[in-house]
């Protein structure tokens, strides 16, 4: 599935809720089934900087394509940045890079998000565009 399809299924997914506070309920729901990262991938270099929460996220470049895992010690934020790391895992670079995740604002999930876990949100996806753009970082 690409993402424009990802989209088309999420929007719709999220959309059938009845209100923003709903649809970040059911993303809290989904980030308390994740699995968390191991200890290993627990460490200061996984550590985004900037954020209120501690937020681990691991970028992995596998067959043309990228994988992201994070974790949080705060469940929104878990639940938000798991979002994005679900979203453009296994996808190639190009097309992460063409596909902004700017469509999730009318959806009301980030009126929702005190000003440090929207911080979070766009740290994520400032990483998850990073390590798409740079080669190097793969």
């Amino acid at each position: 599935m690409n993402l424009a399809e990802k989209q088309v299924e999420l929007v719709q997914q999220l959309a059938a809720l009845k209100n923003g506070q709903d649809r970040l309920a059911l993303l809290v729901e989904k980030a308390r089934a994740r699995r968390p990262l191991g200890p290993e991938s627990r460490v200061d270099q996984n550590l985004i900087p900037g954020c209120l929460a501690k937020l681990w996220f691991v970028p992995v470049f596998r067959d043309g394509k990228c994988y992201f895992e994070s974790d949080s010690d705060s469940l929104v934020v878990k639940a938000v940045a798991g979002l994005l790391c679900d979203f453009y895992s296994g996808h190639a670079p190009a097309d992460i890079l063409a596909h902004d995740p700017k469509f999730l604002a009318p959806l009301g999930i980030t009126q929702h998000l005190t000003p440090n876990r929207r911080n979070a949100l766009s740290k994520v996806w400032e990483c998850i565009r990073r390590f798409a753009g740079v080669p190097a970082a793969r």
